[in-house]
């Protein structure tokens, strides 16, 4: 094979390859091997993605909840991908594997939980869970800390300093972004809106769905729905302006990171 077409056909297989986040090395095809505590609580099978089916023709309008039990956005459920399919649609309805009720913080206005072993977050008010959503954090060789923490700051279109798109220059887009730590070598963690390919793959962020930056960037899906981040983002700023981009802010919601990631 003359290579330059060798060159162009490792370009093309490479721009099919979504499930290679970025700064991560592997590639996960089949997401019934990522194992989370909540998944032995419901019936399912292990379901290969074929050409032409997506969460809608596959789910109906209960798509948004296939995409939560396996983790995954719309981009990443591609051809050749395995999912956990619930035998019963209805066993997933409004799926969260986070408590209702947290009453240790009932005393606390805004509170976030985040367990890595599950890939999910919770908030609540006064200890009640108000909102759930799945995660990505961080990968392998970049974990998510552990511990209790408090939202210190925001920026609705912040951008990373460190790290850039895929195959471009660009910095990777950080959107609806509110920061929880800040560690020693002063880096921060933030949570933010990005891809979600079903694992653990950011570099410690606590990342959520955000298909507004996904049609953006990657110019995928016409109509984004899933909007995560920035329901995260409106609710622990409240009424408070964020038009001055970076803010810090006093007396965030706490936050509190549990559990051990399953990659």
């Amino acid at each position: 094979m003359p290579l330059t077409r060798f060159l162009l056909l490792l370009l093309v297989l490479t721009a099919l390859s979504p499930f290679t986040a970025r700064g991560e090395t592997r590639k996960i095809y089949n997401l019934c091997t990522v194992s989370h505590p909540s998944d032995s609580s419901i019936p399912w099978d292990c379901q290969k993605i074929r050409k032409g089916e997506t969460a809608e023709t596959l789910f109906g309008d209960r798509w948004p909840e296939l995409l939560r039990f396996n983790r995954i956005d719309r981009r990443h459920l591609i051809p050749g991908v395995s999912i956990k399919m619930p035998r019963n649609p209805t066993d997933i309805d409004d799926f969260s594997p986070l408590p209702a009720s947290y009453p240790e913080v009932a005393e606390k206005e805004k509170f976030i939980l985040v367990d890595l072993s599950e890939q999910f977050l919770a908030a609540y008010e006064h200890g009640v869970r108000v909102f759930s959503f799945p995660i990505a954090s961080g990968n392998r060789k970049n974990r998510t800390p552990i511990g209790d923490f408090r939202v210190s700051a925001f920026n609705r279109r912040h951008e990373s300093s460190l790290y850039q798109l895929e195959k471009t220059s660009r910095p990777y887009p950080m959107h609806y972004a509110l920061r929880f730590f800040v560690n020693e070598a002063g880096i921060d963690f933030w949570f933010h809106g990005r891809d979600l390919p079903g694992f653990p793959a950011s570099h410690g962020c606590v990342g959520l769905y955000d298909e507004e930056m996904q049609q953006k960037y990657y110019n995928y899906s016409r109509r984004p729905q899933l909007q995560d981040s920035r329901t995260l983002y409106e609710w622990a700023i409240g009424d408070r302006d964020d038009s001055d981009g970076f803010t810090l802010l006093k007396n965030g919601p706490k936050v509190r990171i549990i559990g051990k990631s399953p990659l």
